[in-house]
């Protein structure tokens, strides 16, 4: 994934938010490492997916987790209060964790209100992060995914040849 793709998904994300449009949807799909995965306390980091979706739907943003053993979790705030706290991080405030599980039925989600937040930083060459904490009901729930973003440069580089 080329940071500028990584910057202009993330831009999207954040303009989509703040629009407040109804039935704005954006879901984005970043490629990475899953570096933490914590769900109601419990350390999961070791079934974790090398995936992490960004979603925005209406006036709502969420980061979404996924593991191998079926287990999800979604951090969600609204994307028009997302603020710089340095000229290369934004904070997205997060009122609502959802972990679930999904099984041959389905997919089981139990959505429950929270107070927290997601710091994701500008992509630069080689690393981002965006990392999720939350607490709710008096239980933890936390997530740092890290894309491997490459430069333009680099991204032209590995480009398949015609």
């Amino acid at each position: 994934m080329t940071t500028t793709f990584l910057r202009a998904a993330l831009a999207l994300t954040a303009l989509a938010a703040s629009a407040g449009c109804a039935q704005a949807q954006t879901a984005v799909k970043m490629e990475g490492r899953c570096e933490k995965l914590v769900i109601a306390g419990l350390d999961v980091t070791q079934n974790c997916k090398e995936s992490l979706t960004n979603m925005v739907v209406g006036n709502r943003t969420s980061f979404d987790f996924s593991a191998w053993d079926g287990q999800t979790l979604s951090f969600s705030g609204t994307g028009s209060v997302q603020e710089a706290t340095e000229l290369t991080e934004q904070l997205q405030p997060v009122n609502l964790v959802t972990p679930g599980q999904s099984s041959k039925e389905g997919i089981a989600r139990s959505p429950a209100p929270a107070v927290g937040a997601c710091r994701f930083s500008t992509p630069a060459p080689n690393k981002s992060a965006i990392t999720c904490e939350a607490t709710s009901q008096g239980k933890t729930y936390a997530g740092t995914f890290v894309t491997d973003a490459k430069s333009a440069d680099g991204a032209a580089k590995d480009a398949p040849k015609p």
